[in-house]
């Protein structure tokens, strides 16, 4: 740069070769801090400037428009400096701020997950600071005994009067906690009528399939069979996994089928839909694949007895059970008839109750209720009742709804119900037994039921 100024400087200039020797550039800051750019040439002949001439006043023009291409040139230069120095800054705080607001904005998520939190927590305490209050309210049950009406017939010294025996403090609680109903003997229970459901008893099982179109299916027992060559004991086998499910597997009795060893295999006039099917009467009751057409197979004559679309149904995944499967038409049998368990596009998802006659399959009449079958993981009648169980996954589940249709009137309930396998995809009741049927991941279980009163415990 300075080379360029200093030729610059002489290419302007034309002095005579004396004043060329004596001529000098000076640059130096004024007091206000500005660069500043001086030309000096000494006159070779005048010792002091008492007068102008023309050559004088040139050089002084010349030097003056100098100067003035100088500052600009400076200037440029300069501004072309500050420009790039701006752009590389006003990148930096771009980047700068943007930085900033990502840390504000996980700030604020972080507050609110906190806050969230907080909240929960507080729900949390509020409800435990309930219950703890409702606890130190209610009054303690207090244990009576009619001791003193007896005890001129017992010597002093026996235990039984000695309120600081363990046997007897034992004996008294259990008195006063447990209802008597609970105390008798499984088999002692004299209530054998229709009734609503009081309790499932913990899951037994009979038979572990060994292949993978065992992961779900149906099994089952006739509760009312009608030929002599399958009785009660008979038990009935499906698989249900497969493109083309026709099997039926016939077993003597439970210790067979629990060994594996069937004694009839009957191939079904046509493919079977998922795990819905039932026994009733001597028939299989079952729906056709990819249809809404229910189908009875009589087991004596081994072909098919009637057929008929149920009106309306949704099938083939349209209104399935919440696992899936195809479950859209599920068909049960209980003490007061065959029924089909489904939901129609009028009933928008809910679940649908139709009792069906057992020769024609004809609807004789429908329910509508308010439970959605999609929210639900599978169902089954008893007593004319419809009771739904809340999940097919998890171990400690519940039977969560039930629809009357004596009625027409419903109403959420909590019976505690175990997938011990966890994946159900069938429940069935047999009424003779009083046990639920069911398929839980590859294995084949029942449920002990228990009955009772409507409102009441079993009697």
């Amino acid at each position: 740069m300075w080379l360029q100024v200093c030729f610059l400087c002489l290419s302007c200039l034309t002095v005579p070769s004396r004043g060329q020797a004596q001529a000098s550039l000076r640059r130096a800051n004024d007091p206000a801090g500005r660069c500043h750019y001086t030309f000096t040439v000494a006159s070779p002949e005048e010792s002091s400037c008492t007068g102008s001439n023309p050559e004088t006043d040139g050089l002084l023009s010349r030097l003056t428009r100098l100067e003035a291409s100088v500052s600009r040139l400076i200037a440029g230069e300069d501004g072309g400096v500050g420009a790039g120095v701006g752009a590389n800054g006003e990148e930096a705080l771009q980047e700068a701020y943007a930085q900033v607001t990502g840390e504000r904005n996980q700030l604020q998520q972080d507050k609110e997950s906190l806050n969230r939190q907080v909240l929960e927590l507080q729900k949390r305490l509020d409800e435990l600071s309930q219950e703890a209050e409702s606890l130190r309210q209610r009054p303690c049950k207090q244990a009576h005994t009619s001791g003193g009406a007896q005890r001129g017939n017992r010597p002093a010294s026996d235990p039984a009067y000695d309120l600081g025996n363990g046997a007897y403090q034992e004996m008294k609680a259990e008195v006063t906690e447990v209802p008597a109903s609970h105390l008798l003997p499984e088999g002692s229970h004299s209530f054998k009528g229709c009734g609503e459901l009081q309790s499932v008893e913990d899951p037994v099982v009979h038979r572990k399939a060994d292949s993978i179109t065992g992961k779900y299916g149906v099994w089952l027992q006739d509760p009312e069979p009608q030929t002599p060559n399958y009785t009660n004991r008979t038990v009935w086998r499906i698989d249900t996994v497969g493109k083309d499910v026709r099997q039926l597997f016939a077993y003597e009795d439970m210790d067979q089928f629990a060994k594996g060893f069937p004694m009839k295999v009957l191939v079904l006039p046509e493919p079977v839909e998922s795990t819905g099917a039932t026994m009733y009467r001597g028939s299989l009751y079952y729906q056709r694949k990819r249809s809404r057409t229910l189908i009875r197979y009589d087991l004596a004559s081994e072909s098919l007895a009637s057929r008929l679309d149920l009106p309306h149904a949704g099938y083939h995944g349209q209104h399935p059970y919440s696992w899936g499967g195809y479950t859209d038409i599920d068909l049960a049998a209980d003490e007061q008839g065959l029924w089909a368990i489904y939901s129609t596009s009028k009933a928008k998802g809910a679940i649908v109750i139709s009792q069906l006659d057992p020769e024609s399959l004809k609807v004789m009449k429908s329910w509508e209720t308010n439970i959605r079958k999609n929210t639900v993981a599978n169902a089954f009648m008893v007593c004319g009742r419809l009771y739904t169980v809340a999940s097919y996954t998890a171990a400690n589940t519940t039977i969560n709804h039930m629809f009357d249709t004596a009625t027409s009137e419903g109403r959420a309930i909590a019976v505690p119900f175990k997938n011990k396998y966890r994946y159900n995809s069938m429940v069935d009741y047999n009424h003779a037994q009083r046990k639920l049927f069911s398929w839980d991941n590859f294995h084949m279980v029942t449920y002990d039921v228990r009955l009772g009163r409507a409102g009441h415990g079993s009697r």
